[in-house]
């Protein structure tokens, strides 16, 4: 009997973990559990440093969403202003989700958000990370005197 565990939950809201990602994808196998959550999104890995959100938030203009982060948490959140019914307006369905959101995303050590912009009802977010110079591998030359 085989028991295979679920880590996509630890993938799907954490951005620039690659080495802790490479690690145990290795070691356990991921399924895909698509239809979880409001508003859909996708996360890709676009460079060595470079990560973009897309968030499906359609309805949704600039003035309704809000990006913030605070420590190693990135956080958007949207709600659509109370608009007053139009008169004679009756809806038979509503298919188009307009309902309020926040998801949050934990970022990586020195991964900031470098540019969000809304388009044909997807909201990217630019991430890079960037390492800062003290933490970089430095060469040591060796001297034979």
């Amino acid at each position: 009997m085989t028991t295979r565990f679920n880590l996509t939950p630890l993938f799907r809201q954490s951005v620039g973990f690659d080495r802790f990602n490479d690690l145990f994808e290795n070691v356990f196998q991921r399924e895909d559990t698509s239809g979880n959550g409001y508003p859909p999104y996708n996360i890709e890995k676009s460079g060595d440093n470079e990560y973009i959100i897309t968030m499906a938030v359609a309805g949704f203009t600039e003035d309704d969403l809000e990006i913030s982060v605070k420590k190693d948490t990135l956080t958007v959140a949207g709600k659509i202003a109370e608009k007053e019914a139009e008169e004679g307006v009756q809806f038979l369905y509503r298919g188009i989700a307009t309902r309020a959101f926040e998801r949050h995303f934990r970022l990586a050590d020195h991964v900031e958000v470098s540019s969000a912009g809304l388009e044909h009802g997807l909201l990217k977010i630019k991430l890079t990370r960037q390492t800062p110079q003290e933490e970089l591998v430095k060469k040591i030359s060796i001297n034979n005197s």
